[in-house]
């Protein structure tokens, strides 16, 4: 049980998960991106040599086929995968707020005889339902009243669980934020190699052959162009994920304060 308690499910995801997007989005530049973007330039060339004065065609193909838009795509569905991931697991504590984990009569008041049936009764639960929120913060209320008899103790230990809760999850966040972060930058990098690369054709610009700067510049425009719109995406299905987050736990610390603290007696009820 300990073995399986501490296996790092959710870091062997992240490594899979970005094994698997880096190969299929990879894999997807290689069979069609590249190729329909390069057959596009060559009929786009071949189409300005024989029309000087024709207006360039754009192509979603050539906005994307170059290595940080390629960079871009890995690590925007490498978070998005640990967004729903993240978010499948909210779901499922959610779900376990409409279970009745105490099993007592709705009137019955609690207690502190009642504490060890009810301690038991949570343990008795499956270790993967277990250590979700609800019961931990139940435990740790319980537990709380059982050692000292106090009402408002007991409230405390339910924020206080909640808040750490709330925590824990904000800092699993950080790597998601932190490839939000590192998708501007990426692009940025493209930016400064397409500028670089358009300044080192300058010379054939003043000669009248403006092409290489142009096709550069593209490069440049296009990989800041599409980092700046996956972030954009990227960062609203953080904030929709946050806050998910923070209801999850605002919802647990009502329903503990509902079903539990509220019920909670020092003494019998004359």
């Amino acid at each position: 049980m300990i073995a399986g308690r501490n296996f790092p499910t959710e870091m062997v995801y992240q490594v899979f998960s970005l094994l698997i997007v880096f190969i299929l989005v990879h894999g997807f530049y290689v069979a069609l991106i590249r190729p329909r973007a390069e057959a596009f330039l060559a009929a786009q060339q071949q189409r300005l040599a024989r029309q000087p004065d024709a207006v360039q065609e754009q192509s979603f193909y050539v906005v994307l086929r170059d290595y940080e838009q390629e960079a871009c795509l890995v690590l925007f569905f490498w978070a998005a995968a640990i967004l729903a991931y993240k978010g499948v697991a909210v779901r499922r504590q959610r779900i376990q707020l409409e279970e009745d984990l105490l099993q007592l009569p709705v009137d019955m008041p609690i207690g502190p005889e009642d504490t060890r049936g009810l301690i038991l009764r949570l343990q008795a639960l499956p270790e993967e339902n277990r250590r979700l929120l609800l019961p931990t913060t139940l435990l740790t209320a319980i537990r709380r009243f059982a050692a000292t008899g106090n009402i408002q103790d007991t409230a405390t230990a339910v924020r206080d669980s909640c808040g750490a809760h709330d925590d824990r999850l904000d800092s699993e966040l950080s790597i998601i934020r932190y490839v939000a972060w590192a998708i501007p930058s990426v692009g940025f990098i493209g930016t400064v190699r397409g500028i670089g690369a358009a300044l080192g054709q300058a010379h054939r610009a003043v000669e009248g052959d403006i092409s290489g700067v142009t096709r550069n510049l593209g490069v440049a425009f296009n990989s800041t162009f599409v980092a700046l719109v996956l972030s954009i995406i990227l960062m609203f299905f953080i904030h929709q994920l946050q806050l998910r987050q923070e209801r999850l736990t605002l919802d647990t610390e009502s329903w503990c304060q509902q079903n539990l603290v509220n019920r909670l007696r020092t003494r019998p009820i004359p």
